[in-house]
This record gives C-alpha cells, structure tokens and sequence, in this order.
C-alpha cells in the first residue's frame, strides 16, 4: 500500500500517522491562565529532547474540527510555567475523561476526578495521583501553521520533578520502570501499558 498524505483528508492522514508512529509517551499538562482558570489535557505529541538545558517539547496541536488553538496553548502564552504529570496504567480512563473538549471554565481535575497539589516553583497545580511530576517554564513556543489539526509547538525547561517513593529501586538511586507502569498512546482508542514483561 502506498499513501500520499496531500491526497487524503486531515482525518484519515492523522490516523496512519498516530497509528504508526506508536507507542508516544503522554505529557499530561496542568496550565492555568491569567485569572486562575486551571487547564488539565494530555498531549501525546511529546518527548525529552534535551539534558542540558533539560528541555521537554509537546504540542497541543489545533483542533481538527475547528482549527481553533487549545486552552493549553492559550494559557502558556499568558502564564508560561506547566506540569507535566506523567501518567501510569492506573490513571488511564480518567486521563482519556480530562482529554474531552470542554469550555474554558471546566476543571478537568474536577470532571476527572484528579486531586490538585501546590506546586513548589510554578503556578499550575500538580496531579497527586501521578508518581512524577515535572515543574518546567515555558521558554517559547512556535506555530507550525494555521489550520486544523497544525502543531503548535511548546519548548519547556524541566525546573524540578517530584517523584513518589514507591517506583524507586531497592537503594532509591532511580526509577523501576518494573514499578511504574507507564501508559503511552497508540493510534485512536488503543494505549500501550509498559508491564514488568
């Protein structure tokens, strides 16, 4: 099979593309805007592209409905600090729950059902259910076009994590992946979830 991706719709192009660049870690992102509306979406267009600076990128790409810009998006551009909480297997449905499309003034810590904890260096809370949470600075952003479905890049520098204790090895030095159970997303309702196997 062969497919030319200027030849199908935005619809059909996502599709093969999320089906085969699979598995994509989530950035489960808390934002807030300038009033305090506090933005909770997962993003799976998203990786660790740098140690030094620590430097974390994701894209809470345009809505391929609407071509409208995500509240994410919009929050960082005036209030450019996020967490980033990192999901595991036991937060998967309420995490596909926060990801529906909801006005600007829902909480999706509250129509998930996610507990808010304070953060220590940047505004937007953190989610207690998830054992990692990365406090990070937006540094820039960068637009990759206009229409539905466009990236709508954002480059954060990691400040400070927060890791619970009980995914720590034996001497507490590191993360057992053993003991996390990342989720990661494939193409349309399928995750992937990283099992001690």
């Amino acid at each position: 099979m062969f497919i030319n991706l200027s030849e199908i719709n935005l619809i059909e192009r996502q599709a093969w593309l999320q089906h085969a660049i699979a598995p994509r870690p989530i950035c489960f992102v808390s934002t807030t805007d300038k009033e305090g509306n506090i933005n909770l979406s997962p993003f799976s267009f998203f990786n660790l592209f740098s140690s030094n600076p620590p430097i974390v990128i994701f894209s809470p790409a345009r809505s391929g409905r609407t071509g409208l810009l995500k509240d994410t998006f919009l929050n960082v551009q005036e209030v450019p600090e996020i967490v980033i909480n990192i999901c595991d297997s036991d937060m998967v449905q309420q995490v596909s729950l926060s990801s529906c499309e909801y006005p600007k003034q829902v909480d999706e810590f509250i129509k998930a059902g996610f507990t808010k904890v304070q953060s220590t260096m940047v505004k937007p809370p953190m989610v207690k259910e998830s054992k990692i949470n990365l406090e990070c600075k937006v540094i820039e952003t960068k637009s990759l076009g206009e229409g539905g479905g466009a990236g709508q890049l954002v480059f954060a520098e990691v400040l400070c994590m927060h890791i619970n204790e009980s995914i720590l090895n034996e001497d507490k030095s590191m993360i057992d992946h053993q003991k996390m159970h990342h989720i990661a997303r494939l193409g349309g309702d399928y995750y992937a979830s990283i099992t001690p196997e």
